[in-house]
């Protein structure tokens, strides 16, 4: 195995579900490691490095929604959720805690290939990222705070950067209000009169201004707000 190839993690309590998973991944030349339990995951990916993680939902200790929760605390490493349900409130409630993609068993192990490997050439970790990163239409450059749409530079204020940067480092994800003012607000004094929507609302306009039709920021009523690229 490549000690360079990039490392999956499988959270599955499922013996037959998950040694299939860990073929078809080692198959494909990617490293791949188990754990049955969300709490064993959580005290792994606390300490070692981890390229993505496929996560089932019915786990035996901590759902898989917990185990997401947890870590986003911690961690910005993408998330592939495994379930037997498909209801749209279970897609929306993983999305909304931090979850890049959801899968229904049963699902095909080359189809789940496929996504890690997309969720891989999607995936760049801020603090590697140098110069102008492009997102579509967007072109983001962190190390200057700096984002483009188009060829416009837009004026942003620090909290307008700061939500659309959040939005941008995860594209199409959901992420709530609280998910937000936890990456752009320093304290709830600061958040006290300057709340998310207002700054939506003010990040909008911008947008419309520099070309942006339709609104690329999509509001999910009671969840949060995603931008399509």
């Amino acid at each position: 195995m490549n000690a360079t190839a990039p490392l999956v993690l499988v959270v599955e309590d499922e013996t037959a579900i998950a040694d299939t998973v860990l073929y078809a991944l080692r198959s494909e030349g990617y490293q791949a490691r188990h754990c049955a339990l969300g709490s064993q995951a959580l005290q792994l990916l606390r300490t070692e490095s981890v390229d993505v993680v496929v996560l089932d939902v019915g786990l035996p200790d901590l759902s898989g929604f917990e185990v997401c929760r947890s870590l986003r605390v911690f961690s910005q490493v993408p998330v592939i959720f495994l379930t037997a349900r498909n209801d749209e409130i279970d897609r929306v409630l993983g999305l909304e805690l931090g979850a890049d993609d959801y899968m229904a068993k049963p699902f095909s192990p080359r189809e789940l290939v496929a996504r890690v490997r997309a969720r891989l050439r999607r995936a760049v970790a801020p603090e590697q990222a140098q110069g102008w990163q492009s997102h579509g239409r967007f072109a983001i450059d962190r190390d200057g705070r700096r984002i483009r749409y188009g060829e416009q530079l837009l004026d942003l204020t620090r909290y307008e950067y700061a939500l659309l940067a959040a939005l941008l480092q995860r594209p199409g994800a959901i992420l709530s209000r609280a998910q937000l003012m936890d990456r752009g607000w320093d304290s709830a004094a600061d958040s006290a009169d300057r709340t998310v929507d207002t700054h939506v609302k003010t990040l909008r306009g911008k947008l419309r201004a520099a070309g942006a039709e339709p609104d690329p920021i999509r509001t999910h009523r009671g969840v949060g707000y995603a931008l399509e690229v």
